[in-house]
């Protein structure tokens, strides 16, 4: 919903440098930056980004709680990078402490920042002796998710 500009950029540059071509797709919502090494879309509809996440080896987002609880549920990798207050991306700290809170998740790499977000992303694509990710270990708090997803659902 929120533009993450930092994100989008990063990741296009990321893509920009890989010698071999990877497929990526990114939803950007309202942002102004437009990438130009990846492919992107405003918005997706409810079966697109189910689609897209289903075909996903792994996913990159912002640390919204509804993205990482239907990564969590589907077992699928993600990498997230907080929206910051302190750079004008949020109104309040809030993701920061949704990282913290997920970052047990051997499913859920946190990076806090660019070079991070490429020092993951580098591991993951690329290192074929260690795996980033590793089966989920880690229980979500079941009592967690459910009152998250009953927010969601009743704010829609």
């Amino acid at each position: 919903m929120d533009p993450f500009d930092r994100l989008i950029k990063a990741m296009d540059e990321w893509v920009g440098k890989q010698a071999t071509p990877l497929e990526v797709l990114a939803q950007i919502g309202t942002g102004s930056y437009r990438p130009t090494n990846l492919q992107f879309v405003d918005f997706l509809k409810p079966e697109e980004y189910r689609d897209a996440f289903e075909r996903a080896e792994f996913i990159v987002s912002h640390a919204g709680t509804g993205s990482i609880i239907t990564a969590l549920e589907n077992d699928k990798p993600m990498v997230i990078m907080p929206k910051r207050a302190s750079l004008g991306e949020q109104r309040n700290e809030h993701q920061l402490a949704t990282a913290t809170r997920f970052k047990p998740s051997t499913l859920i790499q946190v990076a806090y920042d660019v070079d991070e977000l490429y020092a993951i992303l580098n591991e993951a694509a690329f290192n074929t002796e260690k795996k980033v990710f590793q089966p989920q270990a880690w229980p979500p708090d079941a009592s967690l998710i459910s009152f998250i997803r009953g927010f969601i659902q009743a704010g829609s």
